[in-house]
């Protein structure tokens, strides 16, 4: 049974945990730790009495989320909050979180693998955060109609579903660009005109995206925010699984959004 501390190590040096800019609430890395050993690795996206459950259902020791224990902000150890963290120590769960490290990976990462799974080559760089870029981009030729339908697939096998702009008859994808999760902004909308992007595919965003887009001249694809950050997890347990040996499981728990 390999050491919890070995496979902390070695997470944090193949994502760049310490080194990548995030938002505050995310604090990547191991947010709580165990008995000291991994007998199997659990994925879940979100941190959630759900995957917990499943986590302690599938004699997990090590739960790798996405978005982590304190995502909501500081809060009192009551309540819900009081009843999860319980649960973890009793059956001595370890907890190691990343988002923004697991986002943009270029093998583990959430952005470049639903580009693969929408049948996307990237071969660039998109949606950039202080001294990083989370996204990817790329070229393409084909009826955006057909991603459209890629996409939708992709997240019903999720348990989730697919909105997107309105496309005028016959228009095509010739460059695209990925940003998972609440990809869609004003800001991304920016760099995709800049960039000469003409379909951008993320996971969610505001009504005033759609706005935005269309009168930008982009095809915008909300395929839901737990669906397309489902990739980053479970590829990167199956990775470590591998890696030490140590079975691994991905839990399941759709937001619905």
């Amino acid at each position: 049974m390999p050491a919890l501390d070995d496979v902390v190590a070695y997470l944090d040096q193949l994502l760049d945990t310490t080194t990548t800019p995030d938002y505050g609430p995310a604090l990547n890395g191991l947010q709580l730790a165990n008995g000291g050993g991994v007998r199997k690795v659990g994925a879940a996206v979100d941190f959630s009495r759900r995957a917990i459950d499943g986590a302690v259902a599938e004699g997990v020791s090590l739960l790798v989320v996405h978005h982590g224990m304190f995502w909501a902000g500081l809060q009192p150890i009551r309540g819900a909050a009081y009843d999860r963290l319980k649960l973890l120590i009793d059956h001595d769960v370890a907890v190691y979180a990343s988002h923004l490290p697991l986002d943009r990976h270029p093998l583990y990462g959430n952005n470049a693998l639903l580009a693969r799974a929408l049948g996307l080559e990237p071969s660039g760089e998109f949606a950039q955060y202080k001294a990083i870029a989370i996204g990817v981009r790329g070229d393409a030729d084909e009826e955006t109609a057909a991603i459209v339908e890629r996409a939708r697939a992709f997240a019903a096998a999720e348990g989730g579903t697919v909105v997107h702009t309105r496309l005028a008859p016959g228009q095509r994808t010739r460059r695209w660009a990925v940003c998972t999760g609440a990809g869609a902004s004003s800001e991304t909308l920016s760099e995709a005109t800049a960039l000469g992007v003409d379909t951008l595919i993320v996971g969610e965003g505001p009504h005033h995206t759609a706005v935005l887009a269309e009168e930008m001249g982009i095809a915008l694809i909300y395929a839901g925010h737990y669906a397309t950050e489902t990739l980053g997890v479970r590829a990167l347990a199956r990775h470590v699984g591998e890696r030490f040996g140590v079975p691994w499981t991905f839990i399941a728990a759709p937001t619905g959004t």
